[in-house]
């Protein structure tokens, strides 16, 4: 797994872009896994700080019981429609996938602003990440992956 400084320093152009589109839009949804193995999809808001991405829950949460017997996630960053009917006006949207790991040191916590509470605070590591856009009449998927590095892929 990667932190978002290694996701960044292995692809930098498709960092950038990803970032900007998590800073654009603080409501994100992210995909856990029940207790069944079905899945579960909730909203959240995620940080960047020291390099890494974070995101944190409310106490009794069921997407945090969810991380901490699972820590597998992923994250869909949705944009808004394009503008007129030029499709290629549409800036994509950003998935991205790996693992939360539980943040427990209460010096940690503290500096999250979370001394002594029930909520849970989550470093994200991921593992992928893709850009889907449309490009002329092309569909256009840039994306990262920690074992193969980057790709482009084009369908029309």
């Amino acid at each position: 797994m990667a932190s978002w400084q290694e996701f960044e320093n292995g692809a930098p152009e498709l960092a950038r872009t990803a970032r900007r589109l998590m800073d654009a839009y603080k409501h994100k949804v992210l995909a856990t896994l029940r207790k069944d193995g079905s899945p579960r999809v909730s909203g959240v808001e995620t940080t960047f700080r020291d390099g890494e991405l974070w995101t944190g829950s409310m106490a009794h949460a069921v997407k945090a019981a969810d991380l901490r017997r699972d820590p597998r996630m992923a994250i869909h960053v949705t944009s808004r429609d394009p503008q007129g009917e030029d499709p290629s006006s549409w800036e994509g949207d950003l998935k991205l996938a790996g693992r939360a790991v539980e943040i427990t040191d209460p010096e940690l916590l503290a500096s999250f602003g979370q001394p002594g509470s029930d909520s849970y605070l989550f470093r994200l590591e991921v593992t992928e990440v893709a850009w889907t856009r449309v490009e002329g009449d092309d569909l256009v998927i840039d994306s990262w992956h920690e074992e193969r590095g980057t790709r482009e892929f084009r369908r029309k």
